[in-house]
């Protein structure tokens, strides 16, 4: 029956939009706009004006019905709010930096989209809890206190408690402390592990682009062999091997995870520096830094890499992201950050179980969501980044 109701309001939809453009014609004396306009696009305008109106009706629901609570109704409230008040500090934070810096960085921020300052705050902010967090964090990030399964929010008569404003877990941890060590933990380890592929794959992929020969096609077909395995399912193999024959530690497992994510991914960023490097190494100056007697070290780091720096930067943002989620997804199933280090990925695996309470217990079911929601900001702030950093790269004008 939901097919059914989907296809008979899509067709009205249609009729409607019909009926728009219509309008419109005649409202406006045939004018271009209306004259012009495809169907699809009157469509998109009716469709989107349909999803406001709703969007408004549910927003205005009752938070309530019967003594029911809907769950979906606080949820979708949350999220309108949230967006709200992120679009309005993004733009204080634009105007602010307008207007306050060095003359680079103000014009930087006069052209820089809103989005692209989103990304940039979140960023910042993150960075801030994540070197700050021991300063910052309530509780230490493993430390049991007195009460257990505390319900966000802070309030009594719902099961919370004003000392821990986001609740506890199973065994009594202030889940507002392990959000804020998990920063420190997953990102700081994420940043790390980047960097390292970075650095793995972009000295292979430069040096296969210069030298060539027997060597490129060695590390070449390696990489294709390695690209081949789902990472995140190679990256559990080789977690699970290195566990068992050298030592399950939680610091061990944890090198063992930088370094094999750090190898996988290096693989992606050689083919680009591959690439990159293979436009490069053609151009005139580096034939006559060849012929001034420059060696290895100088074409690749002071020819070659200033010149593939936009397009690095902006994979460096989309490795991240990557190494970031795979991070996030291998301590879910139990294999990326041990406890008691606090990790996001492992929060919302340890909280899944409170999502059964959402039809009388909102609060506490959005405990699990909670880690999950930092870790999707996170990543669409780095990606609005990234976005507005290859349009930068690209020439282009807005």
């Amino acid at each position: 029956m939901t097919i059914l109701y989907v296809l008979i309001a899509a067709i009205l939809l249609i009729g409607v939009a019909f009926a728009f453009r219509s309008v419109g014609k005649a409202a406006t004396g045939n004018a271009p706009f209306f004259r012009d306009m495809p169907t699809g696009v009157a469509y998109g305008y009716v469709l989107a004006a349909t999803l406001i109106v709703l969007s408004i009706w549910y927003f205005f629901k009752p938070l309530d019905i019967d003594g029911v609570p809907q769950a979906g109704v606080l949820f979708f409230r949350w999220a309108v709010i949230g967006f709200a008040i992120f679009a309005a500090a993004a733009f204080v934070f634009r105007l602010i930096f307008r207007h306050v810096g060095t003359e680079g960085s103000k014009k930087l921020f006069r052209s820089m989209p809103l989005t692209a300052a989103f990304g940039i705050m979140i960023i910042i902010i993150y960075a801030i809890f994540a070197v700050f967090a021991g300063f910052i964090a309530p509780y230490g990030q493993e430390e049991v206190l007195g009460a257990a399964n505390v319900v966000p929010g802070g309030n009594p008569a719902l099961g919370g408690n004003p000392d821990y404003p986001l609740g506890t877990d199973q065994i009594g941890r202030d889940i507002l402390s392990r959000l804020i060590f998990g920063a420190q933990n997953t990102v700081g380890i994420a940043f790390v592990t980047t960097c390292l592929a970075f650095f793995i794959g972009g000295s292979l992929g430069f040096l296969a682009a210069t030298l060539g020969g027997w060597l490129d096609q060695l590390l070449s077909r390696t990489v294709d062999a390695l690209m081949a395995i789902p990472a995140l399912i190679f990256a559990l193999l080789l977690i699970t091997i290195a566990t068992a024959w050298a030592g399950s530690s939680s610091w061990l497992v944890t090198i063992y995870m930088i370094f094999i994510i750090a190898i996988i991914d290096s693989t992606r960023v050689f083919r680009l520096s591959r690439a990159v490097g293979l436009n490069i190494v053609v151009m005139d100056y580096i034939e006559a830094a060849k012929l001034r007697g420059e060696g290895l070290g100088y074409l690749v780091f002071r020819e070659m890499l200033p010149n593939a720096y936009a397009p690095l930067l902006a994979e460096f943002g989309l490795r991240f992201c990557f190494v970031f989620l795979t991070i996030a997804s291998l301590s879910f199933l139990g294999v990326g950050i041990q406890p008691p280090l606090a990790d996001w990925g492992t929060m919302v695996r340890d909280l899944s179980p409170f999502i059964n309470y959402a039809q009388f217990a909102p609060y506490a079911a959005a405990t699990p969501l909670l880690a999950a929601g930092a870790i999707a900001l996170l990543t669409v702030a780095v990606n609005f980044v990234v976005d507005w950093m290859l349009h930068k790269s690209s020439g282009l004008k807005e």
